[in-house]
Parts: structure tokens; sequence; C-alpha cells
């Protein structure tokens, strides 16, 4: 259903499922806990639904999936960057057999993979995730993991424990960006192969990466309660090998609390966020700064980052304001530096500053377009302030729109 209510707004979708179920304003607000006059707003555009934890609840009565009231695009656009594969290639490599059996091996006598190589694409890509190159990634992942499990068949011993590793680290890439594409059972396989893969060599960083791709494949689902515990399990799992541990296994301690803190923020509760956000910034301490360990961008000022970010959740808006545009993401990757443009963006749309909202908006488009047109808060912001307006919209924000492609 999502190609039908692509160029609505969240609230205008709301209508339309509603409909659809043959609900009235009245019965639909009452099974979740709000009035019909507050209904009403959202679905006329008179009150931003930007809360995920609201649009969660919405989404189960209207028995339909997160990502379906959001209508995430299920497809990185076609591109050069991208080639001519993109989401099917991946899924084609995710559904090989070989990744399962034991059937096809390669034989004896053939030459395994080059580790050294494979180390050095696998960097490649996630290097390209940070820069926000997502169709780049896509279409580039499903050739790394042919390869990759051509090395685990190939070799013996310690070589095999890391094209084990590298293996993982390739299906948590999967993961991620299958999350941020919507195609939320993807990325859950590939978590899953990940896992799988890394289980024989028992290295924790490695491992504790992979339950972070778990997280977020369980936050992009809206099973926010599941997410908590899945970190507070995966924590448990990493603290026993925390009092020596390097910089990789601080970073991904760190930044698994980060994505807890934001699944604890969007299922309302608020004094687990805040512990998340604290052990999370105990870890950044330990590390001694920002830093970029398996490709995790941890350190003070993601935590920080997460801190705007889980107020934005909480509805805590004059706090995502204040704090936002104090946060410099300079020497972060380019990822997480537009994602926390998107937050404050949403903070300054949500405090009647829409001025500034849209030129934080188109700032975030210049640096890094891919990003923010397959993320809900860009396309939804757009779409509203052009509901809102009660003039001719500005040839910015029609000009925005028109390249985020919610406006015919």
């Amino acid at each position: 259903m999502r190609g039908t209510t692509m160029n609505l707004t969240i609230g205008e979708r709301v209508a339309w499922y509603r409909r659809r179920r043959g609900l009235s304003q009245e019965v639909l607000a009452g099974l979740v806990g709000r009035t019909a006059d507050w209904l009403g707003k959202i679905e006329n555009n008179r009150i931003e639904l930007d809360r995920l934890s609201v649009i969660k609840s919405l989404a189960d009565v209207l028995d339909v999936s997160l990502g379906d009231l959001l209508a995430e695009p299920a497809l990185v656009e076609w591109s050069a960057d991208s080639g001519m594969e993109t989401v099917p290639a991946l899924r084609s490599a995710l559904m090989e057999y070989r990744a399962i059996t034991t059937l096809g091996v390669r034989g004896a006598g053939t030459e395994p993979p080059d580790l050294g190589v494979l180390r050095k694409a696998t960097g490649k890509l996630w290097d390209a995730y940070q820069a926000s190159r997502f169709g780049y990634v896509t279409g580039h992942l499903p050739e790394l993991l042919r390869r990759t499990q051509e090395a685990v068949d190939s070799l013996r011993g310690r070589e095999q424990d890391e094209a084990r590793s590298l293996l993982g680290l390739t299906y948590q890439l999967a993961a991620t960006q299958l999350t941020k594409l919507g195609e939320t059972d993807l990325a859950w396989i590939a978590a899953d192969r990940g896992l799988s893969a890394v289980r024989p060599v028992g290295d924790p960083a490695i491992t504790g990466s992979l339950f972070r791709s778990v997280s977020h494949a369980l936050l992009s689902t809206g099973r926010y309660q599941d997410a908590v515990r899945l970190t507070t399990d995966a924590a448990d799992f990493l603290d026993q090998h925390l009092t020596d541990a390097g910089p990789e296994l601080l970073s991904v301690y760190g930044t698994l609390l980060l994505g807890g803190s934001v699944a604890a923020a969007r299922a309302n509760d608020a004094g687990t966020a805040r512990t998340f956000l604290t052990s999370a910034d105990e870890a950044a301490r330990r590390l001694g700064g920002d830093a970029n360990h398996l490709w995790t961008a941890f350190g003070p000022t993601n935590v920080a980052i997460h801190r705007v970010a889980t107020a934005g959740e909480l509805g805590n808006v004059q706090v995502a304001v204040d704090l936002g545009p104090r946060v410099n993401t300079a020497a972060l990757p380019m990822e997480r530096r537009v994602r926390h443009a998107l937050e404050v963006s949403r903070a300054y749309s949500s405090w009647n500053r829409q001025d500034e909202a849209l030129s934080t908006l188109l700032d975030a488009e210049q640096m890094a377009p891919e990003q923010v047109c397959h993320h809900f808060l860009g396309r939804q912001l757009v779409l509203t302030w052009i509901r809102q307006q009660r003039g001719k919209p500005s040839a910015d924000l029609v000009g925005l729109a028109r390249r985020l492609n919610v406006l015919d």
C-alpha cells in the first residue's frame, strides 16, 4: 500500500487507513487513548505527528506495519553510484543456499579469495555507508557477501576465523543498510546470518556489533520493548569482557546502549533511556574521545546526539531545541551528522520555527541527499509544512518537496 499513500502526510495516511478499516475518528481515537478532536487535528495536519511511539500505536490499531504508516521507500534508486543492482540483488544474495549448507562448496585446489582484499573491500563499503552513499553500498554488497562466504568455505584455522569475522561485519552492514531502506524482514535475515557466521569465533566485539543490528531491526518494526530487553541482555553479555576492554569493545558496548536509549524513549520509558545514556557516557569517558572503531562513530559527541534524539522521542522539545544546535558534529561521519540534522529540524518545527527547520533540512540535503530522501522525518516535515502553508509555499520548500518525491 505504500505506493498509494507516498504523497500523503502521516496524518492524511492515518485518515486513509482509518477509512479503509471503517473506523470513525471517535473509535480510533478511543482505541489509542486520545480524543476525536486530537485525531481530527492530526488528520488535517494542524498537529505534527512525529513521535514514533504514537505512530506505532496508531499502526497497531489500524493493523498496518510501522513502515506502511511511515510510507518508507522500499528501494534505492538506480544511479551511477549504485550500478544496475539494488535491493533485489541483495535479497538474492541473502537467499543463497551455500550460506546455510555445505552443498556447492568450492572444491580443493581452488584458490580462495585474498583476505587482505576482502578486508579492504569491507572497510570501503562501511566507509561508503557512513558517507551516506546508500546506493553504492546496496549495489556492491551482494558480491562482497559472495566472496567472503567463499573465503569462509575455503580457509581453515585462524584464516577462517578472520574470514568469519569479515563475513559477520558484512552481514551487519547489510542488516544496517536494509533497515534504513525499510526492508526489515531482510535485515533480520542478515543479522541472523551474521551472528551464525561469527559464533565459532567468539569475538565479543564483533558479536556485540551484530547485536546492534538486531536492535535496529526491532526498532524499525516498532518492537521497542523487545529492543530494550535485547539491549539489557546484550549489555549483560558484554559486561563480563569490559574489565580489560579495548577501544573496539568499548565503542560497540557504548553504541549498543545508545540504540537502547532510543528504544526506551520510543517505549515512553524515560528512566531506562537515561540509564542507558549514563552508561554510554561512562563508556565514552573510558574511550577518551570521539573515534570510529568498527564504524561505530562512538564517543561523547554521539552520546550528545542521542540525548537530543531521545528528548525528541519523549516529546521534550525544549531540551532538543536548546541542546541540538549546540552539538558540533563536524568530526563525525556524514551519516551521523545528517541524522542529527534531521532531529534538529524536527525540534525547530515542533517549536514553530519553520524557517530554521527548513534551513537545517536544506543544509542536510546538500550534505547527503540520499539519506534525507530515504528518512521518514525529512519527507513528513516537508509535506506537513506545505499543507500548513496559508499562502503559496516558498520556492525552496517546493523544490525540496519535489526532490524528495513527495509532491507531484
